[in-house]
């Protein structure tokens, strides 16, 4: 019985019908891929500015329950330096205009030596995120002036608990 809520997928860019459509590649898998919606390869250089790729898709969560992450893909992060700009991308439920996803070249920038680019050419259609569907809890705030009870961390900042 799968009770996984539905969401509203409206296709943007019509190559996703040849390239796939939004699916999940295992059974197992977290997330779906993500691709690159663009007239032309784009070709990042290392360390420069993050840039907005579109993907093709817009979608309606509607609840409150969840929220999309935007991730990189483990093998072109680990592999060729092809992470996320801002890091994870957060698309609330109520977002409903096309998704885009911040790619940025990692690498380290290197010298003029052709032999040695390090930049990241990303082709129309490639894979180039991921996307994974998380619960959200959004909890009630009360103000006091102190806390209620302590914990054995208390107001231990960074490394309060050991660096090693």
């Amino acid at each position: 019985m799968n009770t996984a809520p539905s969401i509203e997928l409206r296709i943007l860019d019509e190559r996703l019908h040849e390239w796939g459509l939004p699916t999940y590649q295992t059974d197992l898998a977290a997330g779906i891929d993500l691709f690159a919606c663009l007239a032309e390869p784009l070709v990042l250089k290392p360390q420069a500015p993050a840039v907005l790729v579109p993907t093709g898709l817009a979608m309606h969560m509607n609840t409150h329950d969840f929220c999309a992450l935007v991730l990189p893909r483990s093998g072109l992060g680990h592999k060729r330096g092809l992470v996320m700009g801002n890091g994870t991308g957060v698309i609330d439920a109520d977002y409903m205009a096309e998704c885009f996803v911040s790619v940025w070249n990692r690498n380290p920038a290197l010298n003029d030596n052709p032999d040695t680019d390090a930049s990241i050419t990303i082709q129309p259609g490639d894979r180039i995120a991921q996307l994974l569907f998380v619960p959200v809890v959004r909890p009630t705030f009360t103000v006091v002036e102190s806390f209620s009870s302590n914990s054995r961390r208390g107001l231990g900042g960074f490394g309060s608990t050991g660096v090693s």
